[in-house]
């Protein structure tokens, strides 16, 4: 009895831990007792129950007491677990605190250093914009106390209008909406298949080949066209000439598609599907040819873009806030190139000081940049919902020339990417030369674009894209990283500036005689 009582109170200390089925035999006088230990009654065998309080109270502590015990007990561990973590915590942090008042040191390299890692650099790229714009205020003043104000907003107008009464260059983009419509009507006649394919080919080049010729005979024939209003002009068709060739090329691939009975057009390259196109279920989706309309077709005009497609991405809505802001950068920019032009452009001393304009028309150039493509053409944007923004990528920071000139003007990248260099490719041109042809078209619009217009042909523009080739090759295999970024700024602040200032210069002697 004394071994038994001293058992059960061993028991009850330790509690019931234990799942494991036991016997507990205890008895008085030669009898006993029998118990399961998981919470089963009593078996009498006959003899008398336990004498011991104690121990009949620990041997009938059913399983779930047991489990309550295991999970007390557990708990415990686990707060004195916690606060062992909390101990070790509170050290580690003043031992923390401690190594950061005695060392102030660690390893790692010099923020300029290119093993760095670091890129972010706006700081200095707003240094150098103010070092720029005060450079060139000390010139404009320079240039003011000097010649005095040149600036004359009355001959702003005169340069694009000899005689109120007559307004050339306005009536000749007005007659540009006939090759748009007659595109269009082309296209409409291949939809239903009233004309063959040859047949409406040779409408569009014939089309496209007086886009071309019509507007530039119209300026070298027109006494009173100004050379301002032939660039405008000339410009806008030649715009109009990519746009209505893209629209052309585009058409004909979707009937392509359709003629091999495709069961899905919004799939295809042309045809996107709502998903990819459409930033809004608010603008429909359509397929070809239900995108033979006026409506379709004046949109892909007045839209930022030279490459069509039958449905572009929208944005949900117009942001009046943003569109105020960039009607102020367009005005307050073209306000300021055309004060620099004027204050700069004075013809007699052009000679000598060639080289000396070359950073102020930089900085005009740089002007030009922003309010063109970033504030001109994402006004434009916002007031279409056009929503693919992209007019621009970081051509700052070009190693290379053909860099450069893929990422200044992607509207312009994407067209001949689109319709001139892949086609190229296809059809197994080597890649330097698809590039040339690339380089090629490119500077026969240069040229086009300015000779014209100042009815004089110099070929400046023609040999001054033309000679990017060499350089790109030159650049491209033997400087790398800052060294070709560099080449390439040197080329943007000398080469085109100087290129302009000789057109203005011989356009000068012809006009208004000798420099000297």
């Amino acid at each position: 009895m004394t071994e038994a009582a001293e058992m059960s109170d061993r028991a009850e200390m330790r509690g019931p831990v234990s799942r494991r089925r036991r016997t507990t035999i205890s008895g008085g006088g030669g009898s006993g007792a029998v118990k399961q230990a998981n919470g089963s009654k009593w078996h009498d065998a006959g003899e008398k129950l336990p004498l011991y309080p104690a121990k009949a109270k620990t041997d009938e502590v059913p399983r779930q007491a047991s489990n309550n015990g295991k999970v007390d007990r557990e708990m415990g561990m686990s707060g004195q677990q916690q606060q062992l973590a909390k101990r070790t915590r509170k050290q580690r942090s003043l031992v923390e605190d401690i190594n950061e008042k005695l060392s102030c040191h660690v390893l790692q390299e010099s923020l300029l250093s290119s093993a760095s890692g670091y890129s972010n650099y706006r700081g200095i790229l707003n240094w150098c914009v103010v070092m720029l714009v005060l450079s060139n205020a000390r010139l404009f003043l320079e240039n003011i106390i000097k010649y005095g104000i040149l600036v004359d907003p009355i001959q702003v107008v005169s340069l694009f209008l000899k005689d109120p009464y007559s307004w050339p260059a306005a009536c000749l983009i007005i007659v540009s909406n006939v090759f748009i419509l007659a595109a269009l009507y082309t296209e409409r006649r291949l939809a239903v298949g009233t004309i063959t394919q040859m047949t409406g080919l040779i409408f569009h080049i014939f089309n496209l080949t007086s886009m071309l010729i019509f507007p530039s005979a119209t300026v070298l024939i027109v006494t009173s066209m100004t050379p301002v209003g032939g660039v405008l002009s000339l410009g806008i068709y030649t715009v109009l000439f990519l746009k209505l060739y893209s629209y052309q090329d585009t058409n004909r691939w979707c009937r392509e598609i359709r003629q091999a009975k495709a069961k899905r057009l919004t799939r295809s390259y042309s045809c996107p599907s709502v998903a990819q196109s459409n930033g809004s279920a608010g603008h429909t989706h359509v397929s070809y040819p239900g995108n033979l309309t006026h409506r379709d077709m004046y949109y892909f005009v007045f839209a930022p873009t030279l490459c069509y497609q039958l449905n572009f991405p929208r944005s949900p809505r117009i942001r009046i806030r943003f569109l105020m802001r960039r009607l102020f950068e367009m005005l307050f920019f073209m306000q300021l190139l055309v004060g620099l032009i004027q204050q700069e452009m004075d013809f007699s001393r052009m000679v000598e000081r060639l080289l000396k304009l070359a950073v102020p028309n930089h900085l005009i150039w740089l002007i030009f940049f922003y309010w063109f493509f970033h504030s001109s053409m994402n006004f434009v944007a916002e007031l279409l919902q056009f929503g693919d923004r992209e007019f621009y990528k970081d051509w700052w920071n070009s190693e290379t020339v053909t860099y450069f000139w893929a990422n200044w003007n992607i509207p312009v990248h994407k067209w001949c990417l689109r319709h001139f260099y892949k086609p190229m490719l296809r059809k197994g041109v080597n890649k330097f030369l698809a590039q040339t042809a690339v380089f090629l078209m490119s500077a026969f619009f240069h040229e086009y674009l300015v000779s014209v217009p100042l009815k004089m042909f110099r070929l400046w523009a023609f040999m001054g894209m033309m000679a990017q080739v060499p350089l790109a090759w030159f650049v491209g295999r033997f400087l790398n990283g800052n060294y070709g970024n560099a080449a390439v700024w040197m080329s943007l602040i000398i080469g085109q500036p100087v290129a302009v200032l000789m057109y203005v210069h011989d356009y000068y002697v012809i006009h208004y005689g000798s420099t000297t």
